[in-house]
């Protein structure tokens, strides 16, 4: 079933144009934030990442900054790992526009509690992995804890799309980056992008060591 998948995939993939409305873009430098989404393979993107311990006005700055590289990149959510800040924090929107700001949401050190036996495979991109796309195994629901930006515990249960954005984000939070979890069989599909990542990052910093 999964390789059937992984060709259907693949086919579909190669009718779509490279320039669709609503792919995810690197804006470059963004205006009002000096944090930039760092690439596969930069060294951070594997840290340890530690838990919030203080709740102030700089936490708050922080998630606002992410959701401003979130919307300016076309993504739907997004990892403090994946703009060089080791802390357990996560943004997302699941409408993926601004315009749509009662859908913000801001995790801080959230942990899954439960997790469905059911799975499906669907595509996913990430904003760290640019012109990639690849069929990912997510569980259909989770349930989660985690606090806001005040510190008040937040309980949850996420279903369908929400539940993928977050685990996809969790994982980021835990050093796990989407090509681990991409279905073996597609992984020799996405290699040459993943090279070309790898190539940029020894360019663009040499002195960095890679976190393959």
């Amino acid at each position: 079933f999964r390789t059937l998948f992984v060709l259907k995939f693949a086919r579909s993939m190669a009718t779509q144009s490279s320039d669709a409305k609503g792919e995810e873009v690197d804006p470059g430098q963004i205006e009002g934030t000096n944090l930039r989404i760092l690439k596969y393979p930069h060294p951070l993107l594997r840290a340890k990442i530690e838990d919030v311990e203080v709740f102030d006005d700089n936490l708050r700055q922080i998630a606002k900054e992410m959701l401003m590289i979130m919307y300016a990149t076309n993504g739907v959510g997004l990892a403090a790992p994946q703009v060089g800040i080791n802390k357990k924090i996560m943004v997302f929107n699941i409408e993926g526009t601004p315009n749509k700001w009662m859908k913000e949401v801001i995790y801080v050190n959230p942990r899954i509690t439960v997790l469905s036996d059911t799975t499906d495979i669907k595509e996913e991109g990430c904003l760290s992995f640019p012109g990639m796309s690849g069929p990912v195994e997510r569980h259909k629901w989770i349930k989660l804890e985690a606090f806001n930006l005040s510190g008040r515990r937040i309980r949850k249960k996420l279903e369908g799309w929400e539940a993928r954005v977050f685990q996809h984000e969790f994982d980021h939070l835990n050093g796990r980056l989407y090509v681990d979890r991409l279905l073996p069989d597609f992984l020799p599909m996405v290699k040459p992008a993943l090279n070309k990542l790898i190539a940029d990052h020894r360019r663009d910093f040499p002195d960095l060591p890679e976190a393959l």
